[in-house]
């Protein structure tokens, strides 16, 4: 069955229009809820979101979709997605619920379905619910309709998770933290976790109205964090996106860390320590050439997949292995969480500057990346630019001319109308040129179409 509510990650879209709507929502409420039914137990769903003024709005409708269908709503409030996970697990939830767009502005929303593992639904799973929501609802009697519960100390519970993922003989006394919350999920959670640690936080973008989440803060609009970091000599910055899971960090120089770099730390010290299971990190086709070189040089193998944090954890399933993530951020730490969480990978990296008295900027430079460009082409909905014949000789002549000394990728955006561009090579004049001559001919393609 094929999918056309769900993206990459979830439903998302423009709130109060279609899919994002309280309707859609309702409706993805009760075909939850009917999909997740197992055995003769009392069913119940936790519902975590963001700091969005649309949060509002979705979080009632979706508890009304299950209400109707017999599941009890336990309600969390605002929380990291990663919490989300772990509380659908802990409660012995049938399904788990986050309303959350992630990194995008106020403006648009999304929902992201967990199964009772704690784990984010597959495309199967997707497409079934997907199925179940074009269908007429079977609601319940009166008399078995759900009940709805806020569940006051679920942040406590994610505090204290959190915290368990830090070495119990170490502490962060000395270190001066700058954490971006982006007006987020974890603007409690994260300056919480890192005081009751010991270090000195710095908190920036704590102060969420509805409207200002990921607005010229958080790990996509790091130099706010890196002004902090350089304006208090601060020995680290961790920013945060809309709902947590996800992290990019800035050294005490200021210079800004992605999540390659952060996931060759983390890979190279737990298979130093004898942790990294099946001495693998699970990465997207996104990474840079310039990681899987250095893990190949440290008896690592780099394994990759789809865009998509979904699909790492799918393949870190498959084959059993602990680690994984994407560039953007996203770091996933099996033994810790069922989804990537920006926190826990900030920890890590905090483990490692206090075990080894290593500053940031030596810590966190593993590698060097090759010259990486990527560039976004919007198109209207309907098309498909990618089809067209100068497009697709566009590309083959950019891969002929960067003469297998480096890569193309060209994919579409699973939540917005958008051609990705990607190209990295030796030569970066060369890289540019190529990046430049695809988005040209799928500009065009748009256009014309």
């Amino acid at each position: 069955m094929t999918r056309t509510l769900f993206g990459t990650d979830g439903v998302r879209g423009r709130a109060n229009v279609h899919p994002m709507t309280a309707e859609v929502a309702l409706k993805l409420g009760q075909a939850a809820g009917r999909r997740f039914r197992r055995g003769p137990h009392r069913h119940r769903v936790v519902i975590g979101k963001d700091t969005r003024l649309s949060g509002y709005m979705l979080e009632q409708a979706m508890t009304a979709g299950f209400l109707s269908v017999g599941v009890d709503v336990f309600l969390l409030g605002p929380i990291p997605t990663p919490g989300v996970g772990m509380l659908t697990k802990s409660l012995r939830a049938d399904a788990g619920v986050m309303i959350s767009a992630s990194h995008n502005p106020y403006q648009d929303n999304g929902i992201k379905l967990f199964g009772p593992d704690g784990f984010k639904l597959s495309d199967e799973q997707e497409a079934e619910i997907e199925g179940m929501v074009e269908a007429e609802p079977v609601l319940e009697d009166a008399e078995n309709l759900g009940r709805a519960k806020r569940i006051d100390d679920g942040l406590g519970r994610y505090i204290e998770a959190a915290k368990a993922t830090f070495p119990r003989d170490l502490r962060l006394d000395g270190l001066k933290v700058v954490v971006d919350c982006a007006n987020g999920a974890a603007y409690r959670t994260a300056p919480t976790v890192l005081w009751e640690l010991g270090a000195e936080v710095i908190e920036v973008g704590v102060s969420p109205n509805g409207r200002n989440i990921n607005d010229r803060v958080g790990s996509t609009a790091p130099m706010t964090c890196r002004e902090t970091v350089l304006a208090h000599g601060a020995d680290l910055g961790l920013a945060l996106d809309g709902d947590a899971d996800r992290l990019i960090l800035v050294d005490e120089r200021g210079e800004v860390v992605d999540g390659d770099q952060i996931m060759c730390l983390i890979a190279e010290r737990w298979m130093r320590d004898g942790v990294l299971k099946g001495g693998a990190l699970v990465a997207t086709v996104m990474s840079n050439l310039g990681l899987e070189r250095r893990l190949a040089s440290q008896g690592v193998q780099l394994l990759r997949t789809r865009v998509g944090d979904r699909y790492v954890v799918e393949e870190m399933r498959r084959g059993g292995y602990n680690l994984g993530g994407e560039q953007s951020g996203h770091i996933v730490m099996s033994d810790h969480a069922t989804t990537g969480d920006g926190l826990l990978a900030g920890l890590q990296v905090l483990a490692a500057l206090v075990e080894d008295g290593s500053r940031a900027s030596e810590a966190c430079a593993r590698f060097e990346p090759l010259p990486q460009v990527l560039k976004n082409v919007r198109y209207a909905a309907g098309q498909a630019p990618l089809e067209a014949a100068p497009v697709q000789a566009a590309i083959a002549a950019g891969e002929a001319r960067l003469n297998g000394a480096g890569r193309v990728l060209i994919r579409k955006s699973g939540t917005e109308p958008l051609i990705r561009v990607m190209a990295e090579g030796e030569d970066p004049l060369l890289v540019e040129a190529v990046v430049d001559d695809i988005c040209a001919a799928v500009s065009a393609a748009a256009q014309a179409a």
